[in-house]
């Protein structure tokens, strides 16, 4: 039986690194991980998702699309985590690491 790396199935089923396929997939599952950062701030707090959008100003609905990697651009970002008071920054390669909050 032979055993693959993650790294080679994504290559495999997506592309390897530097083809278009391969930046998307790696772009959304990057989105997807800073969703569930701001679901598991979210749900240290005890907080639904109605609350925490009542604290920024959204609808529940956009709370959830944004803790699936939806609509998320670097204001909201900033915005939902000084809701949550919670420090971030983002670690940019051509610039280094930015503080949101």
């Amino acid at each position: 039986m032979q055993f693959y790396t993650q790294e080679q199935m994504v290559d495999k089923h997506v592309g390897a690194k530097g083809t278009p396929e391969r930046a998307e997939y790696d772009e959304q599952v990057e989105l997807m991980l800073v969703g569930e950062a701001i679901r598991k701030a979210r749900q240290a707090q005890s907080l639904s998702q109605k609350q925490l959008g009542e604290m920024v100003g959204v609808q529940k609905a956009q709370i959830s699309r944004l803790e699936n990697g939806k609509n998320l651009t670097i204001a909201t970002i900033s915005k939902l985590f000084k809701a949550l008071n919670q420090k971030v920054s983002l670690d940019i390669p051509s610039i280094g690491r930015v503080a949101l909050w």
